[in-house]
């Protein structure tokens, strides 16, 4: 695929590269409070990319956050520049009322607001219209109560982004809506887990949470279609960021077969490391042109053909992330695994990307489906 970015785009990913790199370098040197990096997201104009100009924003789109995302993947960093740029944002904009979107975009792009979402619920295994929360309406106010799995960086949110229930049988299409709760609301309780690459996550539990009726997102019943096309967006963030784990990984795996000595001679001249090496070279490259054609098609307007190009790039850079990181476990040998070498902490970064928002399997049945010819079989 020829792929090439234009001159706005590569002076967007030489930003976002000198950003994440300073970011880690500060990390490891002297860790800095997560909320004062967000604020240099947000001074740099990366946490407003999806957002429109009149919110503050740069007006991008997919293109432009799976290169920001890269960058984040090469440094490893745990912001939640997916969930609330990628995700959060793009759904607050579609289908927010004007004086939602006044209150809550530009804050969002300053940096004063972080939005994550939480869709996914126990046992739903990545459907997002299994959902068992319910919201009951009591007036002017709605009763929210159910549990949600794996909210990424929900303990950092001011503002969760909670699907429910209110009518509809536990898995239909319908009756789904979104609702905008602030995290300190009574009744939310928030249990921070850390996840195996290291990301803050929290499992949820609403306990009669009351919120305004105006906290809904968007039109009752129908939240659906947008919560699905903002995932698809988040899924191709994520096989940005992948890359750039993946890109990162390779060129550690390069230079330490480059360095590493045996017999007299760096272990990288023996012929059979050689052709690993190159076979790792081409499932990054496999990744990097379906995590772009992924980027591009989140903003198609035809769900079918964005759930094909999402699903296939999911497919491609879960099998190019287990490659590449088995690849180079085994050419960098025991020193691999350990916690203080560079290839397990990218490695364990690619197995966590692989389950978000959807396993290898799973999307392999959503490519299946989309790309099943329509009418009777016989």
């Amino acid at each position: 695929m020829d792929f090439i970015l234009n001159e706005e785009q590569t002076l967007l990913r030489d930003m976002a590269a000198r950003f994440a790199a300073d970011a880690r370098a500060r990390q490891e040197k002297t860790p800095e409070a997560p909320d004062r990096r967000w604020s240099r997201f947000a001074e740099l104009g990366l946490l407003g990319l999806t957002l429109s100009e009149a919110h503050g924003g740069l007006g991008g789109g997919g293109v432009e956050t799976m290169i920001v995302a890269e960058e984040m993947g090469r440094q490893l960093l745990t912001d939640p520049f997916v969930p609330t740029v990628a995700v959060a944002g793009p759904l607050i904009a579609a289908l927010g009322e004007a004086t939602q979107q006044a209150q809550l975009l530009p804050a969002l792009a300053a940096g004063d607001l972080v939005v994550v979402p939480a869709f996914l619920e126990p046992e739903a295994r990545y459907d997002l219209a299994q959902v068992a929360t319910t919201a009951r309406a009591e007036g002017e106010r709605v009763v929210i109560s159910g549990r949600k799995a794996v909210v990424l960086n929900a303990p950092e949110a001011d503002l969760l982004l909670v699907s429910a229930r209110a009518s509809g049988a536990h898995g239909d299409p319908e009756g789904l809506c979104l609702y905008l709760v602030p995290t300190r609301t009574p009744g939310v309780v928030l249990r921070a887990i850390t996840t195996l690459d290291g990301r803050p996550a929290a499992e949820l539990t609403l306990n009669a949470v009351t919120v305004e009726a105006t906290a809904r997102l968007g039109p009752a019943g129908a939240a659906l279609p947008a919560m699905e096309q903002a995932v698809d967006r988040g899924v191709a963030a994520l096989t940005g960021e992948a890359v750039g784990a993946m890109a990162a990984l390779f060129d550690l795996t390069a230079e330490y077969l480059r360095t590493r000595k045996q017999f007299g001679a760096p272990i990288g001249k023996f012929q059979a490391l050689q052709h690993k090496l190159v076979d790792m070279k081409v499932a990054l490259e496999l990744a990097r042109s379906v995590a772009a054609a992924a980027a591009m098609a989140v903003d198609v307007a035809d769900a079918e053909v964005r759930r094909r190009f999402i699903a296939a790039a999911k497919v491609q850079v879960a099998r190019s992330g287990r490659f590449i990181g088995q690849a180079a476990i085994q050419l960098h040998g025991a020193m691999g695994m350990t916690d203080e070498y560079g290839a397990g902490r990218y490695l364990k970064r690619l197995v966590v990307i692989g389950a978000l928002h959807g396993d290898l399997a799973h999307h392999l049945e959503r490519f299946a489906a989309s790309t099943e010819p329509a009418g009777p079989r016989h």
